[in-house]
């Protein structure tokens, strides 16, 4: 299965809660913070919501 690499580059500040909930669910609480997730309908859907603050690439292995 793939992974994805996620980053946070935008900040979180006047956005509504549930995408401040989806980026916090990811991990990410800070600016280039970057985290490493399975790719799953699950994390795709959180990616969905808050696509404006967050850079994603796919890790092939």
């Amino acid at each position: 299965m793939a992974k994805l690499k996620i980053t946070l580059i935008n900040s979180v500040i006047g956005s509504n809660e549930k995408v401040r909930a989806s980026v916090k669910s990811l991990g990410l609480s800070k600016l280039n913070q970057t985290v490493i997730h399975e790719d799953t309908p699950d994390i795709r859907g959180k990616i969905k919501k808050a696509e404006h603050l967050l850079s994603v690439e796919e890790l092939t292995q």
